[in-house]
């Protein structure tokens, strides 16, 4: 009998990995993933070996009852990348949970593959030859003792050791991080990720609720009432325009828009409001500004006006669905008529390209409806860089173009994100050419939520984004108006004077009330960026929870 029995053990484990390797493999290696949710489930798959340390005689039935199980996650784990090449989140239990069955009976009928069953036969065959390499354990009492607080250990210490390392042990936060350690591997996939669902939904039907007992905006007057028009918003992520050749950038990052240049009203001197989505999109689509932050809780959103004025409402979303982050957005998404989520991924790390949001938009446009109000929300240039281009549109691979105090790491950072920019350039500019080709009243608003510091400030140290450290590039975005031959022809208003005029996103709702020929209580001309009565305002930023902290971005003794 052996101390401890390396070769039973390992036999076991193999077996119990199996069920979470395989998709993990398959995400890792076609791209869908990166390596950490395939490090995860091995590790975790070490759990399924503590039963067997305590009765090694029943090794066998243990493992038979434990692969069941386990076998039963897997295959909705492998079907689920076999449809959509990602991986299973709880952004997904809110679409199922969201759909009814007829669309369910329509995701069947669409997606049932006859090769799915020689796949499954094969999945379930190698699991079968894998359990039954699985044999009673041969080993020691005193070796069972030694390992078991071993294998504890190793699951348990390093989310421990990753919360303490600022200096103090949060258990609430320590087990945020063993949930997110735990949720690539089977079945915890599931139990986390509904137990996250159910969270998340939870605070969004609050928001729900709270949203719905907001009263209609007062006076409201559509001066195009009753004229078919498409309006669109456009909505980019973490880019700067001090990265974008269209503003100037010295590497090509813009081909595609800068082609176009002539159609664009652009402007040169927007600033984001907040250097983080929710906070950022909380004031852009409602009344809520810096020196108002909380006035989304009690006036309506653009996505109730535009409904009001009687627009059909779409969303069209590629960033996350439903995740502790990203509550709020799909709260406003759903105050919309139509949503299509694209990105059901578990972890921001993961591969979903905004490419994904043209078919949608071109089934909208064919749908027939005279007025609509479609958001489109991009992923963008989120961070990491990699993740939002494809392989195929690596465009800067060396040096050129990068300054002389980046090392290799920092070039590295630089290359990747402006290829997201560039990415970022086509899905933009392909969106434009599919509302060309519709040929019908329309208008697009495009602009980041904020923008991202790639070393751009120095002494060049920090990449990302840190709203108690302001950074010009972390405000800086772009923003432009496209609009139609057939807009056009009814709204001949020319904006080129107004490309120069510092303007805020959190005031932006006035500006959409003005390109859309909306007026209604509350209206503040002066804060619309297209308004001959607009009036420059300080760059406001920082936390608008304490207003004393508020500083001007562009004041020149900053």
């Amino acid at each position: 009998m052996h101390l401890i029995d390396w070769r039973g053990l390992g036999r076991a484990f193999l077996f119990f990995w199996y069920f979470s390797a395989v998709t993990h493999f398959l995400l890792f290696f076609t791209g869908a993933t990166g390596f950490l949710p395939l490090r995860q489930g091995f590790i975790f798959s070490l759990l399924w070996l503590l039963p067997l340390l305590v009765f090694p005689a029943k090794a066998r039935q243990i493992s038979a009852v434990l692969g069941v199980v386990l076998g039963i996650g897997a295959l909705v784990n492998l079907g689920y990348f076999a449809i959509y090449r990602q991986e299973f989140s709880q952004s997904v239990l809110f679409i199922i949970f969201e759909s009814n069955p007829a669309e369910a009976s329509e995701y069947i009928d669409q997606y049932l593959k006859w090769w799915m069953f020689p796949a499954l036969f094969a999945f379930l065959a190698g699991a079968y030859a894998l359990w039954r390499g699985v044999r009673p354990l041969n080993m020691r009492p005193l070796g069972r003792i030694m390992l078991f607080p071993l294998l504890v250990a190793a699951l348990l210490v390093p989310p421990a050791l990753k919360v303490a390392r600022g200096g103090t042990f949060d258990g609430g936060r320590y087990q945020e991080s063993m949930l997110n350690r735990m949720e690539p591997a089977v079945p915890w996939q599931f139990l986390v990720g509904y137990s996250r669902y159910q969270e998340q939904l939870a605070g969004m039907q609050a928001l729900r609720e709270q949203t719905e007992r907001i009263p209609p905006i007062a006076e409201l007057v559509d001066a195009r009432a009753n004229k078919p028009g498409t309006l669109v918003l456009l909505l980019g992520e973490s880019t700067s325009r001090l990265h974008m050749s269209l503003y100037g950038y010295g590497r090509p990052t813009n081909p595609k828009l800068s082609a176009q240049r002539d159609e664009l009203s652009l402007f040169n001197q927007v600033y984001a409001s907040r250097p983080y989505t929710i906070e950022a999109l909380q004031q852009v689509l409602t009344f809520a500004d810096q020196q108002h932050p909380d006035l989304y809780l009690t006036q309506p959103s653009i996505m109730n006006i535009m409904k009001q004025a009687g627009y059909r409402t779409y969303w069209i979303t590629n960033q996350q669905t439903l995740t502790k982050r990203n509550t709020m957005l799909t709260n406003f998404s759903e105050q919309m008529d139509e949503q299509v989520y694209l990105n059901h991924q578990r972890s921001q790390n993961s591969y979903s390209f905004d490419s994904q949001v043209l078919e949608p938009l071109k089934e909208i446009l064919a749908d027939g409806q005279a007025r609509r109000f479609i958001v489109i929300h991009l992923l963008g240039t989120h961070m990491r860089y990699k993740y939002r281009f494809p392989p195929e549109a690596e465009f800067f691979k060396d040096r050129t173009g990068i300054p002389e105090w980046a090392d290799a790491g920092q070039a590295d950072f630089i290359n990747e994100y402006d290829n997201a920019v560039r990415y970022n350039d086509e899905v933009v500019a392909n969106v434009l050419d599919i509302m060309r080709s519709a040929d019908i009243p329309s208008q697009l608003v495009y602009f980041s939520d904020h923008g991202e510091d790639v070393y751009d400030t120095p002494p060049h140290d920090f990449i990302g984004r840190n709203e108690a450290k302001p950074t010009l590039p972390m405000y800086t975005v772009p923003f432009f108006i496209w609009r139609s031959p057939a807009w056009l022809a009814e709204d001949k208003r020319d904006y080129s004077a107004y490309a120069e005029r510092t303007y805020q996103l959190d005031h932006f709702i006035h500006t959409w009330a003005d390109l859309s020929g909306l007026r209604y209580a509350g209206h503040q001309p002066q804060n619309s960026l297209v308004s001959p009565t607009y009036q420059p305002r300080p760059i406001l930023v920082g936390d608008p929870g304490s207003p004393q902290r508020l500083i001007d971005l562009l004041a020149p003794t900053r």
